[in-house]
């Protein structure tokens, strides 16, 4: 079986490279890694292919998916500060490489699992206090609206038997390694990651803002129990809500004043950004994910625990 990663060059899509090459409960022939730009192997393993793809050209989305594909994650995307910016841009990468993807798997690889990355941004609008798996989709940013037409795609494309599609929402995942992006909530990961490092951060938010979080460790073992839950578990929707912590930016820094001290915690400064603001808070902070955990996803126990695993395993010497 080959396993396909796309976005395999980011952040994500190496650790989850890393992860399925170091476990044995899914057996595969083949991991390929596909990204717009060539992706590197994140461990020396025959089993690796790294390819250079546009998944915005429809030939070379064909291309990638052959008879011998068993499962796809599709984690690629332009991130939601970038999309909001460039419509256009926003729309081929998020909305048509998903759906020359799907068409991919459909005629070349029928019944493939299809695990599909989304967010929390779809929701935004009047929202009830908790969410739920079905609360209605309001997105208040572009992103958010892509994601919420890619989710439809890949729930009507299971419903059809067309794919095994599998549709995860992500919290915003705090603390990534590494260096900033264009994503609106990149400062969740900034305000600790930076002062932990010994640099200056600015908060654009204010501190009261409730976020719903996941620290990477636990994104990756969810991604991976994703393509091992059965079909029939998922019931009419293949969308899930996955597991998160509800915590205030107060909250957040409070926990790394408890882990590091007074002296990091000084080194973050607060100027509102509009735009992030408006953005990061349209989405919820709070969830029910008991349906996520009947299914075996998890989560957190804490937001001191994130904090103490991205000291021990990416402070120094991040992997990306």
């Amino acid at each position: 079986m080959n396993i396909i990663i796309t976005g395999g060059a980011g952040f994500l899509g190496q650790r989850l490279a890393r992860a399925l090459l170091t476990q044995d409960q899914m057996q595969f022939s083949t991991l390929t890694l596909a990204d717009v730009i060539l992706p590197s192997a994140p461990l020396a393993d025959p089993r690796v292919r790294c390819v250079q793809a546009d998944l915005g050209s429809q030939a070379e989305v064909q291309a990638l998916v052959g008879a011998d594909t068993g499962l796809i994650y599709h984690l690629a995307a332009i991130v939601s500060s970038h999309a909001e910016a460039d419509f256009d841009l926003g729309i081929q990468v998020n909305i048509e490489a998903t759906r020359y993807l799907l068409e991919a798997a459909r005629h070349q690889a029928p019944g493939c699992r299809f695990v599909f990355s989304s967010s929390l941004a779809v929701f935004g609008g009047e929202l009830p206090e908790l969410i739920q798996d079905n609360t209605a989709v309001c997105p208040q940013s572009s992103y958010g609206m892509e994601k919420a037409v890619c989710e439809l795609m890949v729930n009507d494309y299971a419903r059809k038997g067309f794919i095994d599609g599998r549709v995860l929402r992500l919290p915003t995942i705090s603390v990534r390694p590494g260096k900033p992006n264009k994503a609106a909530s990149s400062f969740a990961s900034g305000i600790i990651r930076e002062p932990l490092q010994g640099e200056a951060t600015v908060c654009p938010v204010s501190p009261s803002l409730s976020m719903w979080l996941s620290s990477p460790a636990t994104v990756i073992d969810n991604f991976i129990r994703a393509a091992q839950v059965p079909a029939e578990a998922f019931g009419a929707s293949r969308t899930v809500n996955l597991p998160g912590i509800t915590v205030t930016v107060a909250q957040m820094i409070e926990s790394l004043r408890r882990v590091a001290g007074d002296e990091v915690c000084a080194r973050i400064s607060y100027q509102e950004d509009e735009s992030i603001s408006r953005i990061v808070a349209s989405w919820p902070g709070r969830f029910n994910i008991s349906r996520a955990q009947a299914l075996g996803f998890v989560q957190d126990a804490d937001f001191d625990a994130v904090i103490r695993s991205f000291i021990q395993h990416d402070l120094q010497g991040a992997q990306q």
